[in-house]
């Protein structure tokens, strides 16, 4: 079997996804070519399971300081650039299309009239999930930005809807959780945006993940070069994390059993809603407002309990080679009865 797989590339959790879905395919012997679209070739990293990927523009968002700057999205979108990108792919060929919210080819593949199973966080905004500040055009957006003939959405809780657990790659590091050792990954978000606040614990050491060249190491500051195997190692050893309201990293925390205190990035209706569940379920502490007062009062509260979710990514893979994606409802069920310690469904954890 070949199949061509479409990748969002704006954010690392699309890409770390995709990873995980590289290797089960793998394991399987199945040849995959991989599209990405949503930031330039040379600013991904940690792509060797990929091979020769195909890399294109896309569309992506303008941020700044935590927020989405809508006017210049806009500007910078380059709608004749993305008409002649989604020319260039070639999805004629291949006994199978997926896609994680990757615009370029999920176009292509419309206008060549092809199914395509869509497997994203953002395609379980089409079902009654708990969500805040979301509106028509927002709707609009998660149905249209990246469309799909056969939409299977991914989350932490099922809500009573065709939804599946989150893919997570098996650990192979231990837990740790050293006391007072905390992970910082807030992408969207200045060094000066968070190290006065981070500054005023001197008992705590955080390890922040940004865009830099090298490491920094100022008292119990440590601020990191982005790196997939560190950036594990210190995520298998903290206690508790701060990051942006995203899916994957949220997710291994809820696995792990690590606090979590999430800032959704401003203006995004996903993240809103990210941290809205977070609340909702009692995976994590969600704030606007990454201040020192909400900081002091997060970091002594307990550690949750781990939610252990399975192997998603082997399962996927075997229900599409066997079935070609055909009898979701029962697949999808006989998957949420693995998950151990599942928060039980009721009024508080239902869509809003």
């Amino acid at each position: 079997m070949k199949i061509l797989y479409g990748v969002q590339g704006t954010g690392n959790g699309h890409v770390t996804r995709a990873r995980i879905m590289a290797k089960a395919f793998a394991a399987k012997g199945v040849s995959v070519d991989w599209v990405f679209s949503g930031r330039p070739r040379e600013d991904f990293f940690d792509m060797q399971a990929f091979g020769e990927f195909q890399s294109y523009r896309g569309l992506t968002f303008a941020v700044k300081s935590g927020r989405i700057l809508y006017l210049k999205t806009a500007l910078q979108a380059n709608l004749m650039q993305l008409n002649d990108d989604i020319k260039k792919v070639n999805v004629e060929g291949y006994d199978l299309i997926i896609n994680d919210f990757e615009p370029v080819s999920a176009h292509a593949a419309k206008r060549a009239g092809k199914k395509v199973i869509g497997i994203s966080h953002q395609n379980s905004f089409l079902h009654k999930i708990p969500k805040k500040n979301n509106n028509l055009v927002t709707d609009w957006f998660m149905q249209n930005f990246a469309p799909v003939t056969q939409p299977i959405g991914l989350h932490w809780h099922h809500f009573n809807q065709p939804i599946l657990p989150p893919l997570i790659e098996p650990s192979q590091y231990e837990n740790q959780s050293l006391a007072k050792h905390y992970l910082v990954y807030l992408p969207f978000a200045d060094l000066e945006d968070i190290l006065p606040q981070l500054r005023a614990f001197p008992s705590y050491q955080f390890f922040i993940y940004q865009n830099v060249p090298q490491p920094v190491d100022d008292g119990h500051i440590h601020i990191r070069p982005f790196s997939r195997e560190g950036f594990q190692q210190d995520l298998h050893k903290c206690e508790g994390v701060i990051c942006s309201a995203g899916f994957e990293l949220p997710s291994e925390a809820i696995q792990l059993g690590k606090k979590l205190l999430v800032q959704p990035v401003a203006g995004q209706m996903e993240q809103a809603s990210n941290a809205f569940a977070l609340s909702q379920l009692g995976y994590g502490t969600a704030t606007n407002e990454l201040s020192e007062a909400i900081i002091g009062r997060w970091l002594p509260l307990p550690k949750p309990a781990p939610v252990i979710y399975p192997d998603v990514s082997a399962a996927l893979v075997d229900w599409i080679l066997d079935t070609g994606g055909k009898n979701f409802e029962s697949f999808q069920q006989s998957l949420w009865r693995n998950v151990k310690n599942e928060v039980a469904f009721s009024k508080n954890a239902n869509a809003r």
